[in-house]
């Protein structure tokens, strides 16, 4: 139900934020106090926008759950405090949440879970037919300016209009700049600056530019002079890496990477599974077992054949030469060209459309059972506005789900309290 927002009666919960932990902190809030006045404002001109384009489309709900400790070390900041979000509203709920109303969703091999109809759309019809179903009325083109909190409630001004509340939920999602927080560092709320995540490496002059579309099942990346490193698919790009692997490491080194002004290098193992003796012994078998063989030839099941034939011209071998003509000297940089592969990263590229920032409220601000400010009763936030940034794979979603949920259920008992 999206309605010009009247200014005559004040709203029990204004919610500032029209994503995923917007909706479902007002939705969470409507079904624990029902009847209540919620009004949600968003800034731009569509709901749920980050949900449309999330997965490719397909939008990746959340990931297999085993136990919550288990679950929560898959956020880089923020572990602790989604234990206790999480234990409130596990990703077994939300995928019993989304069942009740008619959402079956699937696991894929990597443990992540998608709708089963395969597009992002099924998710954002269950929300609005909720929020519909409740009486939560939308106003879109509004641009929160200032929160000021008075004696009861507060006055909320957008560039449109103003507002009262008795209640606010913040769940604008993150800002690449601190400027963005510019309206919650008014309020004297502590903010942590805000720097990407998730986001995948540029390579000046990339060497493998050729192989672009390939993909590794397996390859383990390490960040020279840093204890960074993960493993995971590796997909080769046009302008660099991304895959799984490559946005593991740089949501768990955002802010350090972020301080090296994205210019480091790196090391690819495109063989994990084994040890580089273990990858020189068989390389060096070569010579006995298959002397007229060209070094060209493909070796490995785990590294396609474009790739093995790059990392032997990347160590000066030519396509002609064969294993008893190969110098010891070339051995020995094929094996350093599989296990310790040296690349420059110059800069970074978002991933797709996804946009992630760590950063946002400092969670020495939120009471972590309730998310609201401490230091002003009645304002709430939840999802990426906190300082809570998760590894690709459902994570970040499951962080909105959690805290709105927590969010929405502390807002029906702050408001009671009031009556």
């Amino acid at each position: 139900m999206i309605v010009e927002p009247s200014t005559a009666t004040a709203q029990d919960l204004l919610v500032i934020g029209g994503g995923a932990a917007g909706f479902f902190g007002a939705i969470s809030a409507a079904q624990h106090m029902p009847g209540a006045r919620i009004l949600l404002l968003e800034k731009g001109q569509h709901l749920l926008s980050k949900v449309k384009v999330s997965g490719g489309g397909r939008c990746n709900v959340t990931h297999r759950f085993s136990d919550v400790n288990a679950f929560a070390k898959n956020y880089p900041r923020g572990e602790k405090f989604m234990i206790r979000a999480l234990h409130q509203f596990t990703p077994l709920q939300t995928v019993d949440w989304f069942a009740e109303r008619g959402v079956t969703l699937k696991t894929e091999a990597d443990g992540r879970m998608f709708p089963d109809t395969d597009h992002s759309q099924t998710i954002i019809d269950c929300l609005l037919k909720e929020q519909s179903t409740f009486g939560i009325r939308v106003g879109l083109q509004e641009s929160v300016e200032l929160i000021e909190p008075l004696e009861k409630g507060f006055r909320v001004v957008t560039t449109r209009q103003q507002f009262h509340a008795k209640a606010i939920l913040l769940a604008t999602g993150g800002h690449p700049k601190l400027s963005g927080f510019e309206w919650l560092i008014k309020l004297g709320i502590r903010i942590e600056s805000p720097v990407p995540s998730l986001f995948t490496f540029n390579l000046p002059n990339h060497p493998l530019q050729g192989l672009m579309g390939l993909s590794v099942e397996l390859a383990r990346i390490r960040i020279e002079g840093s204890k960074l490193e993960s493993t995971g698919p590796l997909l080769v790009t046009h302008w660099g890496f991304s895959g799984p692997a490559v946005l593991r490491c740089s949501a768990w080194g955002a802010k350090e990477l972020a301080a090296l002004n994205y210019n480091f290098r790196i090391r690819i193992h495109w063989m994990p599974e084994l040890s580089q003796d273990e990858i020189r012994e068989f390389l060096a078998k070569q010579r006995l077992s298959n002397p007229k063989k060209k070094v060209f030839s493909r070796m490995f099941d785990s590294i396609p054949q474009r790739l093995w034939e790059a990392l032997c011209e990347r160590s000066g071998i030519s396509d002609q030469i064969t294993w008893a003509d190969l110098p010891g000297k070339l051995l020995n940089q094929l094996v350093e060209s599989v296990c310790a592969d040296a690349y420059q990263v110059s800069g970074k590229t978002t991933f797709k459309e996804e946009f992630v920032t760590c950063g946002g409220i400092s969670l020495a601000e939120l009471d972590p059972q309730t998310c609201m400010i401490r230091k002003i009763p009645g304002l709430f936030a939840a999802g990426e506005i906190t300082d809570v940034d998760g590894i690709t794979g459902g994570f970040n979603f499951q962080n909105a789900w959690s805290g709105g949920f927590v969010a929405g259920k502390s807002v029906a008992e702050f408001l009671k309290k009031q009556q």
